[in-house]
């Protein structure tokens, strides 16, 4: 199979020096593309910027904002049989960049932000040769947002996440999640390490893939 990953926060410029960005460390991201090489298959990992060592024989295509994460999906998910959408896009960047530092002021300062372009709601909803898996980072009603952006953005899968939490989720080595299928199947995890998680996602993931190729012979 091959698999299309992606991982870690982006980063949206105001000025040369300055950026809005999330606290994603791509750690799940990473964990996910090593567990899906380690079970045989073909990984395109496309990472946002982290500090982390990419897996063995990962192909990385290395991105910063949110437009240029946009443009890598859409191309790599031309030749691919499972895309995992783990990274963390901002879902907004702001309206105008300033060429030069902005100056700090004393008075108070409004920053325009515009809408980033959703990936998810953007790829095919019809005669999609590919399986789908997005991911929920939320802070409450973990169930109803999920279930929501399952069907919204017509995802075969979402991996949920509660990242309210202070021992799990962002920047953390562990996480617990629950995942949601367009069948109406689903699973919760309790608190693990990433990689024994993305192992376990993936043959989740697999299964899914399987079940769906039968269903189409």
């Amino acid at each position: 199979m091959k698999f299309v990953v992606t991982a870690g926060p982006t980063r949206e410029p105001i000025d040369p020096v300055r950026f809005l960005s999330n606290r994603s460390s791509g750690k799940m991201g990473y964990a996910i593309a090593a567990a899906a090489i380690d079970a045989g298959h073909e990984v395109r990992l496309i990472s946002g910027p982290v500090n982390l060592k990419a897996p063995s024989r990962a192909d990385v295509l290395a991105v910063t904002t949110s437009d240029e994460m946009y443009d890598a999906v859409h191309a790599a998910v031309e030749d691919c049989d499972i895309l995992v959408m783990s990274a963390a896009i901002a879902d907004y960047a702001p309206a105008k960049y300033s060429a030069q530092k902005l100056k700090k002021q004393t008075a108070p300062f409004a920053l325009e932000l515009r809408p980033t372009r959703d990936i998810l709601a953007s790829l095919p909803k019809e005669n999609r040769s590919y399986l789908v898996i997005g991911f929920a980072a939320e802070t409450h009603d973990l169930e109803v947002h999920a279930q929501k952006k399952l069907r919204a953005k017509n995802c075969d899968m979402i991996v949920a996440n509660n990242v309210s939490r202070v021992d799990s989720g962002m920047e953390s080595d562990e996480n617990a999640i629950e995942i949601f299928c367009r069948t109406g199947e689903r699973k919760k995890f309790a608190q693990a390490s990433k990689e024994s998680l993305a192992r376990e996602l993936i043959k989740i993931i697999l299964n899914v893939r399987e079940k769906c190729l039968t269903k189409k012979s």
